[in-house]
């Protein structure tokens, strides 16, 4: 498209507008432009109407916040507006520079104070105060930590920290309460529940959860029924489980057999598996029959030969022991070998533990029943020949077989736990109303679903494409080419320039008179112009570009007339 002709057409049809119509449309025109620069100006200052000038300072501040801020505006002399509760605004100008002196002051004050208390020292704190501070710095810390929960518009923590005791019977264990006040259509989850007693538990020193008491703004408990939730959320966590695996081998199994059966809705597939969720863990020691000798001991003591006589005394006390041996009397020394042998073996006693704990879900039996579709072939007539009705075959015992082990072996069956596999082959309804009726509108339902719905995305892009070009070549460009057709007619008939002066004091009539005279003299014709001879030169002038253009018509018209004319005066000559 040629901007710079069409941007010239605009110019020409502006000029043709009369003073009123261009008064009209340049009021028009500058009133959207003051319009959209209104919106613009609007939308950037961030404020509307005659409050346009104020910009919020702070808002959602607690009552005890809002009156420092409106104490400290007032001491330095600056304008303020409440619109509404807790919401304070300021001229726009000053609202960054206001917000950073305030917030430097400490002003507003955070809703929870935390370990930043112990930034200062106070000289002469006693041990009570330094207590009682810990205990508002980790209520505070605790509190911040609840608030980041999505549902949690604000909280409150208290900690109940008895003294410590050197008697067990006179201890009295910790305890905690939280306060939850929670944004509008919000819920905790049990889960957040527990998580919120867990944390404030964890954070104190012998503090259980089961010490921690939960409510929310309107002072219900929360958590109460702990175990029941627990309860409930596992029972839900296993039966979502149980149906996740279930559907899981149902598609195993028309994954399977669809291509062999003709499609993914002639095969129905149902499985049920009981599972034992229950927990188990076994502990097993075991000795092992070889032993490891880990020390050995081993003690001999040996002896040969007797002792002389002379050397014992002995005998019963008296006085012939006393003497020693007297000679004449027979010895009763003998000859003596003495043996003594002792060992000791220890064994290494080889033990070993092993600890087993069962899966989370034990698989307890499984059932699986499928159903499946027959066969169809073209009806044969009465001559024999294939007809387009479609007729029922039902599959035999051995495909049946086949498919019931090909079943098996896809979810993994296992017949000593007790699972069983049901095949059955029926005709489907929808098969049947299907290969039974192939109309024109069904067989063109199918080609659109085969062919044409998969590159439906593309389609719309491409349907979006043409529609456009079809209205550029229909309507922008004929447009286009009719202004600049406007343009040039207007550039063709355009008035000729006869140079004559624009002089405001000559009369009209005059020039009219001036100009006729020069064309005449131009064109030839003076005082004795005649106008009967002019068209009779014009007309030959014409019929001679006739005759030279088309000569062949001339030459047979004028031979048709001459033979027309000829034609009655020939006649009588012949007779």
């Amino acid at each position: 498209m040629d901007f710079k002709a069409l941007f010239s057409q605009l110019v020409v049809f502006f000029g043709k507008l009369t003073q009123a119509q261009k008064v009209i449309i340049g009021a028009a025109v500058s009133g959207i432009v003051a319009f959209l620069i209104f919106l613009i100006v609007y939308t950037s200052d961030g404020a509307g109407g005659k409050d346009g000038g104020y910009q919020v300072l702070f808002d959602s501040l607690t009552p005890q916040d809002a009156a420092q801020v409106v104490q400290q505006l007032e001491k330095d002399k600056i304008p303020y507006k409440i619109p509404r509760d807790n919401v304070i605004e300021v001229p726009k100008e000053i609202v960054y520079k206001e917000r950073i002196t305030i917030a430097s002051m400490g002003i507003p004050k955070e809703g929870h104070v935390g370990f930043e208390l112990f930034d200062k020292q106070e000289f002469g704190a006693t041990d009570f105060d330094q207590e009682v501070k810990f205990r508002r710095a980790l209520e505070g810390e605790l509190a911040r930590s609840i608030d980041s929960l999505a549902p949690v518009e604000k909280s409150s923590v208290s900690l109940a920290l008895p003294k410590e005791t050197l008697f067990v019977a006179e201890a009295v264990p910790p305890s905690a309460s939280v306060m939850v006040q929670l944004f509008a259509d919000r819920k905790l989850t049990s889960k957040q529940i527990r998580g919120i007693k867990k944390l404030v538990a964890s954070a104190v020193p012998k503090l259980t959860p089961e010490n921690v008491t939960l409510i929310d703004s309107e002072g219900e408990t929360l958590g109460d029924d702990d175990e029941a939730s627990a309860m409930g959320e596992l029972s839900t966590m296993q039966q979502q489980y149980k149906s996740k695996e279930e559907k899981k081998q149902e598609e195993k199994i028309i994954n399977v057999l669809a291509p062999f059966i003709g499609g993914k809705d002639r095969v129905v597939a149902k499985v049920t598996i009981e599972y034992d969720f229950s927990e188990q863990s076994s502990t097993s020691e075991k000795f092992d029959p070889e032993n490891v000798v880990r020390s050995e001991q081993t003690s001999e003591e040996k002896r040969d030969g007797g002792t002389p006589a002379s050397a014992q005394v002995g005998g019963v006390p008296g006085a012939v022991s006393n003497i020693g041996p007297v000679q004449g009397l027979a010895s009763s020394g003998t000859g003596e070998k003495y043996e003594k042998t002792t060992g000791t073996t220890n064994y290494e006693i080889s033990k070993t533990v092993s600890t087993t704990k069962m899966e989370f879900a034990r698989i307890k039996r499984m059932t699986a029943a499928v159903a499946v579709d027959g066969k169809y072939q073209p009806k044969k007539g009465t001559d024999g020949q294939p007809t387009e009705e479609m007729e029922y075959m039902a599959l035999d015992e051995t495909q049946l077989q086949a498919i019931d082990a090909l079943v098996k072996q896809s979810i993994g069956v296992d017949e000593k736990r007790g699972d069983m596999v049901t095949v059955r082959n029926f005709e489907f309804q929808t098969s049947r109303d299907g290969s039974n009726s192939k109309t024109p509108a069904s067989k063109t339902s199918a080609f659109i679903d085969g062919y044409i719905t998969p590159f439906a995305p593309i389609l719309k892009y491409l349907f979006v494409a043409i529609i456009l070009f079809v209205a550029y070549k229909k309507m922008i460009i004929p447009f286009a080419e009719r202004m600049l057709e406007f343009s040039r007619d207007e550039e063709e008939y355009e008035k000729p320039n006869l140079e004559i002066a624009d002089d405001e004091d000559e009369d009209l009539a005059e020039k009219v008179q001036l100009m006729r005279k020069k064309v005449e003299n131009q064109l030839g014709l003076g005082e004795n112009f005649n106008e009967d001879e002019l068209k009779y030169d014009v007309l030959l002038e014409k019929v001679r570009e006739i005759a030279e253009e088309h000569t062949e018509e001339i030459a047979s018209l004028i031979q048709a007339l001459i033979e027309e004319e000829s034609g009655p005066a020939s006649e009588p000559q012949k007779r």
